[in-house]
């Protein structure tokens, strides 16, 4: 059997120009976010453990726990509310359609019996508030005209429901059942969030405008409003108070979160800037904030995640990241089998450690999409859909200068003879391509239509995957290739290609859900019949002792197959990854790694029978 050890987690995914909704329980320190589908349950204390909920069909927008902290509602943007459980395989307990369009943010009644969701919809229900048991509606929401962007419940009696969305109006609700009461339009933009403080004496909106404006929560008259002095110099996207009541913290898009003193008179000042560290560019724009217990949260919209510490904001802050899109790649360094980098197609390269997760991000120079990466030595090499292949030195912490070469058409597979410094094999629609270095050996035109392909490790051999579930192997001897044998066993287009790390064996597998083992010196099937996926085999990966294959499939499941034992005592892993199991790379002889499309990366530790 498999164990699941470790989980590096996706980032959450974010949106140019809009602020995201994290949220948290303070009881068992974790904190909530959304990407794709899911909803992730991340532990501030234990970074390496992690919980999923996958439950919904569409993309899910923001979650947050109920008062006791037994619940969590979770929203996407067909508008519906899905209530389930933090226990017990998260058991659903209602599903509620809301609104007619997309919920952008969702609040628990202090007694945690009603709740309020906003966002957009048809006609004028942008705002509603039901019972979390029936769904039944308490009141009625007028005044918006245009999406609610938040929504936010008085924690303390007598009730209120403040909202704000892209009318520039802040309006204010009191019951149950809820009735407009009044609206303030003090903003010239977008408000993009609205809370009460802990105490229920005061609220806070923030603003596109720069702006952040302090009301009476009893009253709901304008009381205050945040200094200009040393203030936000961009769109302002959320804000969060302290646990006192005495304290908010905002973030914007000029890449700074601030901690302010708000006064009993309703202004606030700031008490300090925290610089987040990164590049500077777009992508460090800050998106959302977090203030939970003694930790200050901020996430940017690359989705890289700072935890700073709110008795002690001078100390450098710890970060979490993780990919944001399908996980493609992976690949381990031969000088250090613990490090494991990761390519997503949108560009990035992330490496991590085996025991201490996330250990930062790789910046390429040019950083177009990567479909093939390899790591071998200090150098990894790389190709994307622009027809060029990249080498780039791997120093310390960040690539060197890399070379690249186009290869006249767009790579299909890639691969290096490890024991050859410089020698790479690249496949194209209709051949292959030997490199040294960056320079063209030899661009060889097969006649076939090649989908995969494999160097062997001392670059004598090349074995080439068609359309047609052949397998073609050839001799290298200089600048060209000698076709040596034609092996016949799949019955779809071949999808990848392995040697065995001793050499003595290759695999391939096939669209058609079959995987081979097959003896290199004979040529002869060593393991066949390995048909127990439901979909596409998309990757597959040798143990370092040559003992077991592992292989990753479209149906979501890992299968591991040892070469000595028939394949129907196989180790599945089910649902490693929903939509589909892209990446595979074994760390040490009983550890093996996943990747997929839910952008998360998985250890597992394989347990013999």
């Amino acid at each position: 059997m498999a164990n699941l050890i470790e989980t590096y987690a996706c980032a959450p995914s974010t949106e140019r120009g809009r602020g995201i909704l994290i949220s948290g329980d303070s009881k068992s320190n974790s904190i909530l976010y959304c990407n794709g589908r899911s909803v992730f349950i991340r532990y501030l204390d234990r970074p390496l453990e992690v919980a999923v909920y996958g439950e919904h069909s569409y993309p899910v927008t923001v979650a947050r726990y109920s008062p006791n902290g037994e619940w969590i509602a979770s929203a996407d943007v067909s508008g519906i509310i899905r209530i389930w459980g933090t226990h017990n395989d998260f058991v659903l307990k209602n599903e509620f359609k809301v609104l007619s369009g997309r919920i952008d943010d969702l609040q628990w009644s202090p007694d945690g019996l009603r709740i309020v969701a906003s966002g957009d919809g048809k006609g004028k229900s942008f705002v509603r508030a039901f019972m979390w048991d029936s769904g039944s509606t308490v009141g009625d929401f007028d005044g918006h005209s245009k999406r609610v962007l938040s929504c936010h419940f008085k924690p303390t009696r007598p009730f209120r429901i403040a909202t704000c969305g892209e009318d520039f109006l802040v309006n204010f609700y009191e019951g149950p059942p809820f009735k407009f009461k009044l609206s303030h339009r003090k903003h010239s933009n977008f408000v993009n969030c609205i809370r009460f403080s802990p105490d229920g004496s005061k609220i806070i909106s923030v603003s596109s405008d720069k702006k952040g404006i302090i009301y009476d929560a009893k009253t709901g008259e304008t009381i205050g409003e945040l200094s200009s002095e040393d203030g936000h110099t961009g769109s302002i996207y959320a804000v969060n108070w302290s646990a006192d009541s005495k304290h908010v913290l905002t973030v914007s898009a000029d890449k700074t979160a601030k901690i302010w003193e708000i006064f009993e008179d309703g202004s606030g000042k700031v008490k300090k800037t925290l610089e987040c560290p990164g590049s500077g560019g777009v992508e460090d724009m800050l998106v959302g904030c977090l203030w939970q217990n003694d930790h200050l949260i901020t996430v940017s919209l690359c989705g890289t995640i700072h935890l700073f510490s709110a008795s002690d904001p001078d100390k450098p802050p710890l970060s979490w990241s993780g990919h944001m899109k399908n996980v493609t790649t992976l690949t381990v360094l031969k000088s250090n089998q613990k490090m494991i980098l990761s390519s997503s197609f949108d560009g990035s390269i992330l490496r991590w450690i085996q025991g201490i997760g996330y250990s930062g991000k790789l910046k390429m120079k040019d950083c177009s999409q990567i479909k093939c990466l390899a790591a071998v030595e200090e150098e990894i090499v790389t190709s994307g859909y622009n027809n060029k292949v990249w080498r780039v030195p791997l120093q310390e912490d960040e690539f060197g200068v890399g070379e690249n070469i186009d290869v006249g058409s767009q790579p299909k597979d890639l691969s290096h003879a490890i024991n050859v410094p410089g020698l790479a094999l690249v496949s194209t629609d209709c051949g292959v391509v030997l490199l040294k270095g960056v320079q063209v050996i030899s661009n060889i035109n097969l006649g076939f239509t090649v989908t995969a392909s494999v160097i062997s490790p001392d670059g004598s051999e090349v074995i080439v995957g068609g359309q047609d579930g052949k397998l073609h192997i050839y001799s290298v001897s200089g600048d060209s290739l000698t076709e040596e044998a034609t092996l016949e066993k799949h019955r779809g287009a071949i999808s990848v290609i392995r040697y065995s790390p001793d050499v003595s064996m290759f695999a391939s597998a096939d669209l058609n859900r079959e995987a081979v083992v097959w003896d290199r010196v004979s040529k002869e099937v060593k393991l066949n019949n390995m048909l127990f996926h439901t979909a596409r085999i998309n990757c597959l990966a040798w143990s370092p002792n040559s003992t077991m294959v592992a292989t990753g499939s479209l149906d979501t499941c890992v299968i591991i197959y040892e070469i000595g034992k028939p394949p129907s005592s196989r180790i599945t892993i089910k649902n490693a990854h929903p939509g589909g199991v892209y990446g595979l790379v074994f760390t040490d002889d009983c550890s093996v790694v996943s990747s997929g499309e839910d952008g998360c990366i998985r250890v597992w530790r394989i347990e013999q029978q």
